[in-house]
């Protein structure tokens, strides 16, 4: 930062700060658990030679806390990629499996909205799309957390639900399938150029849930980038104007992950997010019928806990795939 000319280029001066500040709180966090640990040891010698039982539970307490945060910077430290520290963008879309799989891509959006929850990460819906029966037909999360990108990429993929069917009258056993793409959100350290001139905007009457408002007026936006063909989408808000910024910021995650992956020619990983929405390419299988269990078909990670993971307890399954790549 003292180098000459720093400060003229503004955009990559902004880069670096970012960074630094990254780092100088990754810091922090070590030193402060380090000065807890030997706080505990210092307090551990005493109590243990005056028999204090009394505080060696309450320290029996506090080691468990202190593992728990041990663990989780341990796991910020594997978060190295170039991408991991910024916000990101949740997709979700049905697949093959009719009125299931969209009630079951509704069921994903909450079981994120609720892992976000746990996490005290700030979050909002850009898009959320209703089925004409059941469950959404699409829906858009942008997530402003540090670190939000890092952690969620390991949801990428088709995710696959078994169980006996809501919506079937002989109550039949049915597979249902759905897509997750999770893209880091382009912040102030990340320029993309879009020349608008390439970009056809098309506004539209929102459908499903909304209010008369929403069903009455082309309030919804939908942005196509012509060269690449990328579409981004947004009809969650009233406003026609918040809807375009919405779409805006959709399309520029979208398209920065695209010139990503030609630049780095990651077409194998790329291939991991674009495979079919059906049989045989899921990542994970959630299983309700005829016995319950989460499985992750990458790391082998799992779980007979099935609702507790629909609620938002998905950290096990993050860990065993950021340690796995480790």
């Amino acid at each position: 930062m003292g180098e000459a000319g720093f400060w003229d280029r503004p955009e990559e001066a902004e880069s670096v700060i970012g960074e630094l500040k990254s780092a100088k709180r990754k810091v922090d966090s070590w030193d402060g658990l380090m000065r807890r640990l030997a706080d505990s040891r210092e307090l551990l010698e005493l109590a243990a030679a005056e028999g204090d039982a009394a505080t060696l539970t309450e320290l029996g307490r506090d080691a468990d806390g202190l593992a728990r945060d041990i663990a989780e910077l341990e796991l910020v430290s594997l978060l190295s990629g170039p991408n991991d520290r910024l916000g990101a963008l949740l997709s979700i879309h049905p697949g093959a499996g009719g009125t299931d799989s969209q009630d079951w891509a509704q069921m994903l959006f909450r079981m994120y909205t609720r892992w976000l929850e746990r996490r005290g990460y700030p979050h909002q819906v850009l898009d959320l799309q209703a089925g004409e029966e059941a469950g959404i037909k699409d829906a858009t999360l942008e997530v402003t957390a540090e670190y939000a990108y890092g952690y969620l990429k390991s949801e990428s993929g088709v995710h696959r639900l078994v169980r006996l069917s809501p919506f079937d009258a002989a109550h039949r056993r049915h597979t249902a399938f759905a897509s997750v793409f999770v893209f880091p959100r382009v912040d102030e350290t990340i320029r993309v150029e879009i020349n608008l001139a390439e970009v056809r905007v098309d506004t539209f009457r929102s459908s499903g849930a909304g209010g008369q408002h929403v069903n009455k007026t082309d309030s919804a936006v939908r942005m196509t980038h012509l060269p690449t063909g990328i579409v981004a989408t947004s009809q969650n808000e009233r406003s026609q104007h918040r809807n375009r910024d919405n779409a805006l910021t959709i399309l520029k995650a979208r398209l920065y992950s695209h010139h990503q992956e030609q630049e780095r020619k990651k077409l194998a990983h790329l291939s991991d997010n674009k495979s079919d929405i059906a049989f045989g390419s899921q990542i994970r299988s959630y299983v309700l019928h005829p016995y319950t269990m989460v499985k992750d078909h990458r790391t082998g990670h799992e779980t007979s806990n099935v609702q507790a993971v629909l609620d938002g307890d998905l950290d096990g399954f993050i860990d065993a795939y950021l340690r796995r790549r480790e």
